[in-house]
């Protein structure tokens, strides 16, 4: 009975045995048998010197854990400033087409329904106002043909006319300073346009005094502008042309073209020229030249003094 209690002890003991040889050798499943501080300093790769022109290998690890940032909204930039004026187009509100080309003067016309609100381009101070329309075609007074307008010099020193308007806006009078945008007056026909459709008569310039109504009627080349304005560009400016020709020209440049007015018929009529007559000799019946008072002097009109040849 002795020996049986031995027997089983050792059994017991070569079980616990071989069960800890097993796990010093492999470990739990899925578990390595070392500690994690063993394993750490046995698996480190052996640190060698870098080659001329190679990658560190900490670098290019890390560049393959990195990740890119995440994508910003796009930065909106502006169109560049072409000046520090904004501009608008000078009728509102209504369809519009104009003239691209030169024709008599370096002016345009833009065609717009009667009543369409011509509004000052630029901020700027009311120059001229013509209230009424006094252009007569007997006549043809240059100062005349733009009927009712209003003139503006801009803060960038250039002038602006809208002319063949129907009427001026109230409260618009020289040195009003007014805005881009406001409401100067009303597209019409006055002036030379009253047999043509409707539309204003616009024109770029520099300020000069009423005498010299043929530098403000246009200088300057407006179409360009006018497009940059209608499609949005606010702030291409005719300042710099208007100066270069202003410089070139000068201030006042004599007039060229459209300058005379029709001069009126005159009412005086001179005299007609008297004709003049002519004596002629009648022979006497019955004979020979009567030599001593036989002779009969006929008065006969030269038909020449009458236009009749």
């Amino acid at each position: 009975m002795h020996s049986g209690r031995i027997g089983r002890l050792a059994a017991v003991t070569g079980a616990v045995l071989l069960t800890g040889a097993c796990s010093q050798v492999t470990g739990v499943a899925g578990v390595g048998a070392t500690s994690p501080v063993t394993a750490q300093q046995t698996t480190a790769p052996a640190t060698t010197a870098p080659t001329a022109g190679a990658t560190p290998v900490a670098e290019h690890q890390a560049g393959a854990v990195e990740r890119p940032p995440g994508g910003e909204a796009p930065v909106m930039v502006p169109p560049p400033k072409l000046s520090e004026h904004s501009y608008t187009f000078p009728v509102k509100d209504c369809k519009t087409t104009y003239q691209r080309k030169l024709l008599v003067l370096p002016k345009t016309t833009i065609w717009a329904k009667e009543g369409c609100a011509f509004v000052a381009p630029v901020d700027g101070v009311v120059d001229e106002v013509n209230t009424e329309n006094r252009w007569n075609p007997a006549t043809d007074a240059g100062p005349d043909r733009e009927g009712k307008f209003v003139t503006i010099i801009g803060e960038d020193g250039v002038r602006y006319l809208g002319g063949h308007l129907d009427s001026i806006a109230k409260g618009v009078k020289p040195g009003l300073r007014v805005k881009a945008g406001r409401v100067l007056g009303r597209v019409g026909r006055s002036g030379n346009a009253r047999d043509t459709a409707s539309n204003l008569y616009f024109a770029i310039s520099w300020k000069t005094g009423p005498s010299s109504w043929w530098v403000r009627r246009g200088m300057v080349e407006p179409w360009d502008y006018l497009d940059a304005w209608k499609s949005g560009n606010r702030t291409l400016s005719p300042r710099a042309e208007t100066l270069k020709l202003r410089a070139k020209l000068g201030e006042t440049p004599p007039c060229t073209v459209m300058c005379a007015s029709v001069q009126p018929p005159t009412t005086t009529t001179e005299p007609s020229e008297t004709p003049t007559p002519r004596p002629t000799r009648k022979k006497k019946r019955g004979g020979g030249d009567d030599d001593g008072g036989g002779a009969v002097v006929v008065i006969t009109p030269s038909i020449d003094s009458f236009g009749l040849h």
